[in-house]
């Protein structure tokens, strides 16, 4: 549907994504209704935002009879495909969308597409720092743009875009599970459980992820993990050429980045490049150096230039929220780790660190196994204080302090104030105050920036 003059677009959820849907479509001389289940109250900023715009609000509720005569249904990425509104608009036979889809289906210009249950911001924010220098570097007027589930929906920016321009899209399973178009280049950086609360199934998800391939022409580039299962049984998905990524050489002479002799070297057919020493690396941790090794694999799926590259690895130090040192105080280190909102990516966190931890852990549990995460808590950390709704599961899963193990205590605190004031009395210098979740912010913040803006804000008034 390229010409949306007249047509009637229902938009569930005024948050960022629904928001960018209204900009677009009335600029297009759609007929627009947003509907969202909070009262009006509760949406002072959104309704500022949305005032100026000829869209036809639905608030309080999803009112089925909205849905008369539309044309199109678009998503936001947080809300469940199982709703009543949504069923009835299927049985409608209205077709459904989100601004990802539609994205790729105007974009003049290449996509590279980034998904995994861990990774995927901090990837995409380097290949987008790969391919910013890259651009600078050839002084051209070519841009790099950036979004998706990461910053911005780049729907906004689709008028600026030119065809000799690049994107480089963060997608989510839930932005995933509705589209039927892939970008020319897609990297699957890693599968794990993740979001089980919403799929419903380890399938299901797996499934919603591998939508990045599906739709993939002949000429197109996956970017795959050699050395995470689920990541390389994707394999069958490929329809065009493949970039793979993982710390030892791949086979034969199959295209890949990997790790020898303490550099990054992509091989290419025949050929094999020696990209930059593994020390350029600002960031901490194994689950880091995967990153990098996907973000080089998209970079030559896209060309960038191997300078820009090296360049934008020694310069990247990270993105807010994740793994982020915020200050040092009196000999304790803070760390935020807000984006951890699984057990796995707690496990990440921690295996990237050598320091005594102190680690903060709560929230909202998303139906994910914490067994993994207590074992490594129970050999590793000094102390635990946990806080939030989850933190009965959680004291279940470490379960009673017994001889032998490391662990020397938990505490359980009813919010992440109070457990930030216990870990600044048990935190000793050299020791590290991590926060690092594991569950999802939802109990007590909007999302994990605000949690982890709280963190920050807290720790920067010690």
């Amino acid at each position: 549907m390229k010409n949306y003059s007249g047509k009637k677009i229902v938009i569930i959820g005024a948050a960022r994504q629904g928001k960018a849907l209204a900009r677009f479509f009335t600029k297009r001389g759609a007929e627009v209704v947003l509907t969202d289940s909070r009262p009006k109250e509760q949406l002072g900023s959104e309704l500022s935002e949305l005032e100026n715009l000829p869209v036809k609000l639905d608030l309080g509720g999803h009112h089925t009879d909205v849905l008369g005569g539309a044309d199109l249904l678009c998503i936001s990425g947080g809300v469940p495909l199982t709703i009543p509104f949504i069923q009835e608009a299927l049985i409608q036979h209205i077709p459904l969308s989100n601004d990802s889809q539609i994205f790729l289906e105007e974009c003049p210009c290449m996509v590279a597409g980034i998904t995994g249950s861990a990774g995927k911001s901090t990837t995409t924010a380097l290949v987008g720092l790969m391919a910013k220098t890259t651009f600078e570097m050839k002084s051209t007027r070519q841009k790099a743009w950036i979004g998706g589930n990461i910053g911005n929906p780049l729907i906004d920016y689709l008028d600026e875009i030119k065809e000799d321009d690049l994107a480089i899209m963060e997608l989510s399973s839930f932005q995933l599970e509705l589209m039927n178009k892939s970008p020319q280049v897609a990297a699957v950086l890693n599968i794990t459980p993740n979001h089980l609360d919403r799929h419903g199934s380890m399938d299901a998800y797996i499934d919603a992820k591998s939508h990045i391939l599906w739709y993939q022409q002949a000429d197109d580039i996956a970017v795959l993990n050699r050395d995470d299962k689920i990541s390389w049984d994707l394999l069958s998905e490929i329809k065009g050429d493949l970039i793979s990524f993982g710390l030892n050489k791949p086979e034969g002479r199959a295209n890949g980045t990997y790790v020898e002799q303490d550099s990054v070297w992509l091989q290419i057919g025949r050929e094999k490049i020696k990209m930059f020493p593994v020390e350029w690396i600002q960031l901490r941790g194994k689950h880091n150096l995967y990153n990098v090794l996907a973000a080089s694999a998209v970079a030559a799926a896209t060309t960038l230039a191997l300078p820009a590259i090296q360049s934008a690895v020694e310069e990247f130090a990270g993105i807010p929220h994740r793994l982020e040192t915020v200050r040092e105080v009196n000999g304790v280190t803070w760390i935020n780790d807000s984006i951890a909102t699984a057990p796995e990516r707690t496990i990440a966190a921690l295996e990237s660190i050598s320091e005594p931890v102190v680690l903060l852990l709560g929230g909202r549990d998303k139906n994910l196994p914490w067994d993994k995460l207590a074992e490594l808590v129970r050999n590793k950390v000094e102390r635990v204080i946990i806080f939030g709704e989850a933190a009965p599961l959680i004291n279940e899963a470490i379960g009673p302090r017994k001889p032998g193990q490391h662990l020397k205590s938990v505490v359980t605190t009813k919010d992440l104030v109070e457990a930030l004031k216990t870990a600044q009395i048990q935190a000793q210098p050299g020791e590290v105050v991590l926060l690092s979740p594991g569950g999802t912010s939802y109990d007590a913040f909007k999302d994990f920036e605000e949690r982890g803006q709280f963190f920050r804000d807290w720790v920067n008034q010690l």
